[in-house]
């Protein structure tokens, strides 16, 4: 699928032939979407590994073509796995428009896809492309608070927790945020590198917008690198109170199976078919129950103030 947004206020075609000084947008690209790419100008070889989902963040120059590859985290949608990674947009500059690459829909252009926001203007691609750094940042940052939602509430669950499955599900969190850490620190290495190859193309607005872009990068990054910190000491954390909690269970459960022997122990030596002390008698009954209390309750006592019970 393909949507092609002319520059011009309001303006936007879908899925036709793209025009001059127009931004190509291609999601989940085929054949047929690639050769509309191929006629910007962009060469082939710089279409070889659209494809790849694990395509890093790089730039390469071809001609007058550039290509930029960000990294942009998006959910996958899926209940037993992590619940964010990253994918790849393919950015080309060239001389006739901007054309953009994409194996699912980006979130953050989801407002420009639907109209609410005007695209960015392609007759200065250099901060095309560093707005689209900024909304990179900025979703990071979106998917973060997301993750970090999700925690707080399986930190709820962990309080009170026996099982694995709540720590594993922070072990599905800390993956996200390594991708996210990966993502953004590869971003931040290719935003050096497209500095380098177009500062010539840089105002003092641009400039002004580059310096902006790597405080909000460099804010997403270590709000990643926080995040994670925090996630790996919760886990540790959270793991041993698991561990408390399993043996506080057993420390009971063994008390309980105590206080229990002890009548047991009792009424096994009298239910012996052997001569025992007060079998004639007919208050023995009463005082073996009551002696098997009064060992019961002791115990029980010491248990308590050893906080076994």
């Amino acid at each position: 699928m393909r949507q092609s947004w002319p520059t011009a206020p309001g303006g936007r075609e879908h899925s036709a032939p793209p025009a001059q000084g127009c931004w190509l947008h291609v999601v989940e690209p085929t054949d047929q979407d690639l050769a509309a790419v191929r006629g910007f100008g962009v060469p082939a070889s710089l279409l070889d590994q659209v494809h790849d989902v694990d395509e890093r963040p790089r730039v390469e120059v071809a001609g007058e073509c550039v290509l930029v590859v960000l990294q942009y985290p998006a959910p996958t949608g899926r209940p037993d796995g992590p619940p964010w990674r990253t994918l790849p947009l393919n950015v080309l500059l060239t001389p006739r428009g901007v054309a953009t690459v994409s194996l699912e829909a980006p979130p953050f252009l989801a407002s420009i896809a639907e109209g609410r926001d005007p695209p960015p203007d392609t007759a200065r691609p250099v901060e095309l492309v560093l707005q689209l750094c900024w909304k990179i940042a900025d979703a990071y940052l979106g998917a973060l608070r997301d993750i970090n939602a999700r925690v707080d509430e399986l930190e709820g669950q962990l309080r009170r927790a026996l099982r694995n499955e709540e720590v594993l599900g922070l072990l599905q969190h800390q993956k996200s945020l390594t991708y996210f850490a990966t993502g953004m620190k590869s971003n931040e290495l290719m935003l050096e590198r497209f500095e380098a190859t177009t500062q010539a193309q840089l105002d003092a607005a641009g400039n002004e917008l580059l310096a902006e872009v790597r405080i909000e990068m460099r804010q997403a990054i270590e709000m990643v690198d926080i995040a994670y910190s925090v996630l790996s000491d919760m886990m540790d954390a959270f793991a041993s109170i698991v561990s408390n909690n399993l043996n506080s269970v057993m420390k009971m459960l063994a008390s309980v199976t105590i206080l229990l022997a002890v009548p047991t122990l009792v009424a096994s030596i009298y239910g012996m078919n052997v001569s025992l002390p007060g079998e004639h008698s007919s208050g023995t009954f009463a005082v073996v129950v009551g002696g098997c209390g009064v060992l019961c309750a002791a115990l029980w006592l010491l248990f308590r103030r050893r906080n076994w019970l």
